[in-house]
């Protein structure tokens, strides 16, 4: 089925899913960094290790996502750092490699690397620093935009 009348929300959504991704990594970068709020997981995060290069980037990064300023080149290295984590953090965790995601708890990483990939190919969406300052191609700051 096509819906035609749902299209003029894309850009729009597009925005949206840009901030909402961003937020979302960036307080992975806060639990990480700044140990807020108190998790098991994040309890012993230094900041010279790989856990806390990774809360740099989501932190960093993710602001740079939330606010839509220089997306593409934020989302690109986010989606390599949770290829990334995938594999190092959940895939080759143990001794022996675990490939279902749902076993090796890697869902979530998958998800942002795939979510930061379309985002590192789209833009930020007519709602971002970058579409303000005219740094995107067309309404929707896609790369694959209709012109």
């Amino acid at each position: 089925m096509n819906f035609p009348y749902l299209t003029r929300f894309e850009p729009v959504l597009l925005s949206l899913f840009r901030f909402i991704t961003g937020l979302l990594l960036f307080q992975f970068g806060v639990a990480k960094l700044f140990k807020f709020p108190p998790l098991p997981m994040f309890a012993k995060v230094e900041l010279m290790s790989l856990y806390g290069a990774a809360g740099t980037l989501e932190l960093v990064l993710g602001a740079l996502l939330i606010l839509g300023l220089f997306t593409r080149l934020a989302a690109f290295i986010l989606s390599g750092e949770m290829a990334f984590a995938y594999f190092m953090g959940h895939m080759l965790k143990g001794e022996t490699p675990v490939f279902l995601p749902l076993l090796n708890n890697g869902t979530l990483a998958i998800l942002f690397c795939f979510a930061c990939l379309y985002l590192s190919a789209a833009g930020g969406g007519p709602i971002s620093v970058d579409a303000a300052m005219g740094n995107e191609r067309a309404s929707t700051g896609g790369a694959f935009a209709r012109r």
